[in-house]
């Protein structure tokens, strides 16, 4: 990109450096009036690069003054080529001083929120310096919250399930409900806490329903103007029957097979018996028979 990252270093405190200063606070007062700034948007811990709009060459930028205040603090000065950064913004800011001004910000917070000013000072031939060129930025840091999470928590009583919903790295302050059918619900041990060097703010609430039915909870998230939200479905558990229950089927089939090979062997005893019957009344017949006509061949041959 041809262009030179360099981080600022502190210059020796001058008296000269706070008079110069001061003139440029009291001559952004008379320049800022009505300029509508452009306007930047960017998260938190997200980094923006804020331009002066203004080219120059390395020859003129030796002699130029460059200021870079917030509303009316300073961020940063550049003097001869030689940088100062204001406590706030070191070690958290990049200057760009070639060709076009410019400092990158990085890990913005909710607190680099306002209008930027970048003032130009030039010399004029009497080395008298005066604003060669003003322009405004208005930076605005959002800090969305994510998508909220719901965490089963167990059974804290018979048939009662609790679970818990959560979020956090957002601003401004938030509210919690839980909605079911659109009606909101009374929710247990919700908490909201802020951390005290970022401003965002973390937000968790818990929720005990009934297993006995089926649920759809909505965990709603309301901050300024924006919402999130996630859904948390419980279906009912059919209970699964228990061994006992199936004892009975279990003794039923196999019995019952036994029963009808039983019957069917007794029914083929039954039938091999009549035939065994039949058979021998059969044989006795016969000899009967045989005997009778023996008897009649013996009478007559007498």
């Amino acid at each position: 990109m041809g262009h030179t990252m360099k981080w600022g270093t502190l210059l020796p405190k001058r008296p000269c450096l706070w008079l110069s200063q001061l003139l440029v606070l009291a001559g952004l007062f008379h320049f800022c009036s009505g300029i509508t700034p452009k306007s930047v948007t960017k998260r938190v811990k997200e980094t923006v690069v804020l331009s002066c709009d203004y080219n120059t060459t390395t020859e003129e930028l030796a002699s130029l003054r460059i200021y870079w205040q917030k509303d009316s603090k300073m961020v940063l000065a550049i003097l001869l080529g030689k940088v100062q950064v204001w406590s706030e913004y070191e070690n958290r800011t990049i200057t760009d001083i070639n060709n076009n001004p410019r400092i990158v910000i990085l890990a913005l917070r909710l607190s680099d929120s306002g209008t930027y000013t970048c003032v130009i000072q030039k010399p004029d031939l009497k080395g008298t310096y005066k604003v060669e060129h003003l322009t405004s930025v208005k930076l605005m840091i959002r800090a969305d919250f994510p998508v909220p999470t719901i965490n089963d928590l167990g059974n804290p009583s018979p048939n009662i399930r609790r679970v818990i919903c959560s979020t956090s790295g957002g601003f401004p302050r938030p509210y919690l409900s839980w909605l079911e059918n659109g009606e909101e619900l009374n929710a247990t041990n919700t908490t909201l806490s802020q951390d005290p060097e970022t401003k965002l703010y973390t937000i968790s609430s818990e929720l005990d329903f009934n297993m006995t039915s089926n649920h759809s909870f909505l965990c709603l998230v309301k901050y300024g103007d924006l919402t999130v939200s996630q859904t948390f479905y419980w279906q009912e558990s059919k209970p699964t029957p228990s061994a006992n229950q199936h004892l009975p089927w279990t003794i039923i089939i196999p019995v019952s097979a036994c029963g009808i090979s039983v019957i069917i062997a007794v029914m083929l005893a039954c039938l091999t018996c009549r035939n065994a019957a039949r058979c021998r009344r059969r044989r006795r017949n016969e000899n009967m028979e045989m005997q009778r006509w023996s008897v009649s061949i013996k009478s007559v041959e007498g």
